[in-house]
C-alpha cells in the first residue's frame, strides 16, 4: 500500500488550485484581482497569492502594473498543440504563414479545433492599412468560419460524424450555414478542392479561405486562414486565393510530419 505524505498532498492540492485559477481566467478576458481570485477559490489571499505568482513566474500568467490584475497569457495555449516529428505545429506552420501573406497582403492565421470551436493560436496582421485581427486565443464556431470547415472535412469520418451531430447552428449573418444536411454537403465540396471559403457568414463583410494541415495520416491537425474585407478577399478569386492556402498548407503539413 502507497503511503501520500503530507507534503505530496500539498503538491496536489496547490497544483489543483492553480489549475482552477487558470480556468477562472480563461473565462475573464479583463482579468481579475487578487481579491476576486480569492473569494472564487474560496482560499485566504495569502495562499492565493503564492499560486498566482507562481503561475506568473513559469509565464502563465501576467499581472498589470496598474490594476494589479491578473491576466491568462497565451503560454496555456501551447500545451494544446499538436506536435509534429521534430518541432512543434506553430514553428512549422510559420514559414507557409509568411509566404501566404507576403502573396495575399492578408491577415494570416493558424487555427485549431478545440472541441466545436476554432482557436487563434497564431497570427500574421496584414500588410494593409485596414486589416483584420483577432486576439490570440480568440474562439469562434468551427461551422461558420473557413478554418473549421477545413478542420472538419479531413477529419476521419466518424470523428467529423460525431462532432457534426453535436453543433448547434446559429444564423450570424443571411449567409451562415443553418443545417446539418447544408454543412455536410459544404463538407464535402472542401474534401474534394483542398481548401474552404467562408463567405460572410461569422462576420458581416468579411471573407475569409483557409486549407488543412494534415498528418502523416491524411487527417486534420490545424488550418492556415486568410481572413480579410469582402472587397479585397473577392468571390472571383476565391479559386486562385484557394490554391494559394492549398499549397502553402501542404508544405507546413511536409514540415509537420518531419518531411523538411
Amino acid at each position: 500500500m502507497t503511503t501520500v505524505t503530507r507534503a505530496e498532498r500539498t503538491e496536489v492540492t496547490s497544483l489543483q488550485r492553480g489549475l482552477t485559477i487558470l480556468e477562472l481566467l480563461a473565462e475573464c478576458p479583463d482579468g481579475a484581482t487578487l481579491s476576486q481570485l480569492s473569494q472564487r477559490l474560496e482560499l485566504p489571499s495569502a495562499s492565493t497569492l503564492r499560486i498566482a505568482r507562481t503561475l506568473v513566474q513559469l509565464g502563465y500568467l501576467s499581472r498589470e502594473d496598474d490594476s494589479k490584475r491578473f491576466f491568462i497569457t497565451n503560454r496555456s495555449l501551447r500545451l494544446g498543440q499538436p506536435h509534429g516529428r521534430t518541432r512543434a505545429l506553430s514553428e512549422c506552420a510559420l514559414p507557409a504563414m509568411r509566404s501566404i501573406r507576403q502573396t495575399t497582403g492578408e491577415t494570416t492565421q493558424l487555427c485549431c479545433l478545440v472541441d466545436l470551436e476554432m482557436v487563434v493560436v497564431e497570427q500574421l496582421l496584414a500588410v494593409h492599412a485596414f486589416k483584420y485581427s483577432a486576439e490570440i486565443g480568440a474562439r469562434c464556431p468551427c461551422f461558420s468560419c473557413a478554418p473549421g470547415k477545413a478542420i472538419l472535412a479531413f477529419l476521419p469520418e466518424d470523428v467529423q460524424s460525431s462532432l457534426v451531430d453535436r453543433i448547434r447552428f446559429k444564423q450570424f449573418t443571411n449567409n451562415t450555414i443553418s443545417t446539418r444536411k447544408e454543412f455536410r454537403r459544404e463538407l464535402a465540396q472542401v474534401r474534394r478542392q483542398g481548401y474552404a471559403i467562408d463567405r460572410a457568414e461569422g462576420l458581416e463583410g468579411i471573407h475569409c479561405v483557409a486549407a488543412p494541415i494534415l498528418d502523416s495520416h491524411g487527417s486534420s491537425v490545424a488550418a492556415i486562414t486568410i481572413a480579410g474585407p469582402s472587397s479585397r478577399i473577392r468571390e472571383d478569386e476565391f479559386e486562385v486565393m484557394g490554391e494559394v492556402l492549398r499549397e502553402r498548407a501542404c508544405l507546413a503539413s511536409e514540415a509537420f510530419n518531419g518531411h523538411q
